[in-house]
Formats: C-alpha cells, structure tokens, sequence
C-alpha cells in the first residue's frame, strides 16, 4: 500500500519528462492521493458499517492494484492524476482499518510489538519499494515499475485472503463519532504532531531525487541506493520508537523531532557529496522511521475506546499531511528552487517539537485518565 503511494518519489524525473510537466508538477501525483487518502479514511470508516474487514481489505487491495496498471498505462497527467485518485481512496480505506488490527489477531502482551510491526511495512516500503521502483524505472522505465507494483497488490489480496482470520466489525463507526474526537484535547495535540512532522517530512522527502541530484551531486543510478540507506534507517527507526514509546511518547517523540529537524536542515551544508548526503539520509529514515509508531500509539492512549474512529483521524491527518507538504514542497521548488524545501522541512519539524514539548501528551498506563508525561 505505502509502496503504491510513494513510488512517485523514486521516478519524479522520469515522470515529469514522460508526460512533459514540471517537476513541481509531478509532484501532485503525491499530493492527490494524500489528499485523496485523507478524505477516504473516515468516509470508508463509516460507510463500510459492520461488513468483515478482510472482505473490504481485499476489495482495497484489488482497487489498488488496478489504479497502479492505470497509472503505467497512462498516456497524459489527467489519466496518471485519475490513478492516483484510486490509489488514495485505497490507501485511506486500508490504512484506517488495518492500522488498528493488532489488538485484534495477538494476545494483549503482544500488542505493541506487532503494532510496529503493522508499521514496519512504511519503512519497509522505503527499503524495498521506493528504491526498487527507482531502479526498475532506471532499468526499464517507469513505467514498468508500476506495472510490478499493481502484481504485487494482487499478491497481497490472495495472501490476505487466505491467511487473514475473519474479522466481523467490533461495532458500527458513524461519522459524527469521529469527527467528535477532535474534541478531545490529547487527541488533538497528537493530530498536530502528525500534521508538523508529516508536512514536514513530505515538503523535503517528495523531492528528494533532485534534492540529491541538483544539491548533492548524487549520479542518478546511485539514487536508489541512496533511498536504500534511507529505508534501512526507517526500519530501524520503527523499531527502536516502538520499544521506547511504551516508557515514554513524548520522550520518543522528541528524540525523533530532533533527529528530523537536524537531517533535513543539514542537508544544504554537510550534504553536498554523496558521502554526506548518504550519511544524512541515514539519519533522516531514522527519525521518519519512528514517526507512525509513536504518533499512532499516542492516539490510541488518548482514545482507548474508539480505536478504529481514532485510527481514522489518523490517517485522515496523516494523509492530508502528505498532500499539504508535496503541494507545498512543490510551489516551493518551483518558485525559489530545489534547496528552498529543505528549509520549508526543517521549520516544521521544529514547530512539532514545540508543541511536543508544551502539549498535554498521554502516558502508557494512564489511557483516558487525562494524564500527561
């Protein structure tokens, strides 16, 4: 699923002269289906009431993997942006139910580690996915990268298929319930959170190819590698926040604004070789990595008791991040150039630190209390 969102990311330039629009431009493709996703997450929340889960997972999935063979087909923009259109009301549909799922298929002791690894497949779709389609597209074009990603997705609906338990809805998930949760104050401090880093990250990291290639002087057949180092530190990054939120989210949480904050904003004077772009690439992945974990966690501390309504929120946020920052990384690039995002990047993670530091954040153990670590 965040393969079939993010490969964009590794084939930006290709895209772009393909179908013969700015870089910027191409950069909606990102932008639409976060945009898209956000919208889908709550709306497919409610709508799909109390219908088996693996069944409406499957269905995503199918969706997903036809909107990707749209995309490699597409002849224009208007029928690549009409794919990723799919690809978000996919997206969405899956991330707000199976980001929730573990409670449901492990024992309760096992519940934090099998929520990261739920998440790892964000990083570990850094690892595999994004550089894979770099090199694919670097290969044989980009759009064979595609047209690999949407067999994949098959692969994936047949495997969830069959070894997916059933998984009958827990209740019914009305729209008004949801949107009612912003009420609550821990809850919104942690969709601020997700709404600084996420932006953040995605004005910089969606444009991270000419990043690496008009900045740092980085061959374009070594990009891919480059994403490689990215998406190894973003596993390990999964894991290490998902062994220390349990003690302490907002602890977790300021280690990880830190590290982002410092890798973007660095770029532009320790990143101008391939040495030191890879090095802060590393550290990047890293501190996106435990990005999910922790903010995931917070929320469902914050609302216990409505865990697919808040995983909803989630996403939605999540998802609108992601378009907010490609549209915003985009105008930015092309009105002042490519090194101007990473300034845009850096301000907002430190913004997400500030409100980390000062907000009502929830502690393991006091879920629904009201209390703050």
């Amino acid at each position: 699923m965040v393969t079939s969102e993010m490969l964009p990311v590794g084939l930006l330039t290709p895209i772009s002269g393909s179908l013969e629009v700015s870089e910027g431009t191409a950069g909606l493709t990102l932008t639409v289906t976060g945009l898209v996703g956000a919208f889908s997450a709550p709306l497919v929340t409610a709508a799909v009431g109390r219908i088996d889960r693996r069944a409406i997972l499957c269905s995503l999935m199918v969706l997903v993997a036809a909107a990707n063979v749209l995309a490699a087909w597409s002849p224009n923009f208007a029928v690549m942006m009409l794919a990723r259109v799919l690809v978000g009301i996919g997206m969405g549909g899956v991330w707000a139910l199976a980001g929730g799922l573990a409670v449901r298929l492990v024992a309760s002791e096992s519940i934090g580690p099998a929520t990261s690894m739920i998440f790892s497949g964000i990083a570990i779709a850094s690892v595999v996915g994004v550089p894979a389609g770099a090199y694919i597209g670097e290969l044989v074009g980009w759009r064979a990268a595609f047209y690999a990603v949407g067999g994949l997705a098959l692969l994936v609906t047949v495997a969830m298929a069959l070894l997916l338990p059933p998984l009958p809805a827990e209740e019914a998930v009305a729209l008004g319930g949801v949107m009612r949760l912003f009420g609550k104050l821990q809850v919104a401090t942690g969709l601020a959170v997700v709404a600084l880093l996420v932006t953040g990250h995605f004005a910089a990291y969606t444009y991270v190819r000419p990043i690496l290639e008009n900045v740092s002087g980085v061959e374009a057949s070594t990009v891919g590698t480059l994403l490689l180092v990215y998406g190894i530190g973003g596993i390990t990054g999964n894991f290490a926040a998902g062994a220390r939120v349990g003690r302490s989210v907002r602890g977790t949480l300021l280690v990880v604004g830190v590290a982002l904050a410092a890798s973007v904003l660095l770029v532009p004077l320790l990143g101008l070789s391939t040495a030191g772009a890879a090095i802060l690439l590393a550290v990047w992945g890293l501190a996106y990595g435990g990005v999910s974990v922790s903010t995931q966690t917070w929320l469902a501390l914050a609302a216990p008791r409505a865990r697919e309504g808040v995983t909803s929120l989630f996403v939605a946020v999540f998802n609108g991040a992601i378009a907010l920052g490609a549209f915003a990384g985009g105008r930015v690039v092309d009105a002042f150039g490519t090194r101007s995002v990473l300034w845009l990047g850096g301000a907002l993670a430190l913004g997400a630190l500030v409100v980390t530091a000062l907000g009502r954040v929830p502690r393991p153990g006091g879920a629904g209390t009201g209390s703050a670590n």
